[in-house]
């Protein structure tokens, strides 16, 4: 199967005050087309900056990430946004969602960024409501959708663009046991609907264990 996306010999590190820390040493990894992969280990292992550069958020001080076969370390800061915004989905563990907008015009909302007429991305957005359980909870704010309920509302907004690949940092940590189980089997299922990849951190080893594969980083290096 093809890569999805490449990560080769990343570093990365950090001055903090007097400090110099490394977190990335030396990264080298693949997801390929329609994998789901788990990512685990301590805090401070390095899975937010891992994610952050797969995700072309940061970049690594040396080492490439390749993406859909297109190397990025020279890309400039518009190609790599228009590559993020086009291939990639994000889910974080507070869901950031706008509260001045109900669930469906949160989900729109990316779609029309990315140029979707307003009629597609209303279409696309209830589809994916409809498919995470949230039929009758269309037209709630955030505010009066439960912490579950919320987080059902960003993985569609994640997945509203159509990426090739979902990131998702801690996507059932803000949650409780039983409704994080629930949370992570929908949001398993649907990716896999969709046919997308992704890679989920996650200090979960029993929810690690429901995807294709585990990563596991200890100090910054894939063990």
């Amino acid at each position: 199967m093809s890569n999805i996306v490449e990560l080769t010999d990343i570093y990365k590190s950090f001055d903090q005050g007097i400090h110099h820390l490394e977190i990335l040493k030396g990264i080298s990894l693949n997801i390929t087309s329609g994998e789901v992969v788990a990512l685990v280990g301590a805090s401070g292992a390095g899975k937010s900056t891992l994610l952050h550069i797969m995700g072309l958020l940061e970049r690594a001080d040396n080492g490439d990430v390749v993406m859909s076969g297109i190397p990025t370390k020279d890309l400039s800061d518009i190609k790599r946004t228009k590559i993020r915004r086009n291939e990639i989905g994000f889910i974080y563990q507070f869901h950031n969602l706008l509260p001045e907008f109900n669930a469906l015009e949160n989900v729109i909302m990316p779609q029309l960024i990315a140029g979707v007429s307003k009629k597609d991305a209303g279409e696309r957005a209830k589809e994916l409501l409809i498919k995470m359980g949230l039929e009758e909870r269309l037209d709630h704010r955030p505010a009066e959708l439960s912490g579950g309920e919320q987080q059902r509302v960003a993985i569609a907004r994640g997945l509203a663009n159509r990426p090739r690949l979902i990131l998702a940092d801690e996507p059932t940590g803000n949650l409780d046991e039983k409704t994080g189980y629930e949370v992570m089997d929908v949001m398993l299922e649907l990716s896999r609907d969709e046919g997308v990849s992704a890679l989920i951190a996650t200090h979960n080893t029993r929810l690690a264990a429901r995807m294709d594969r585990v990563i596991s980083l200890k100090d910054g290096v894939v063990v």
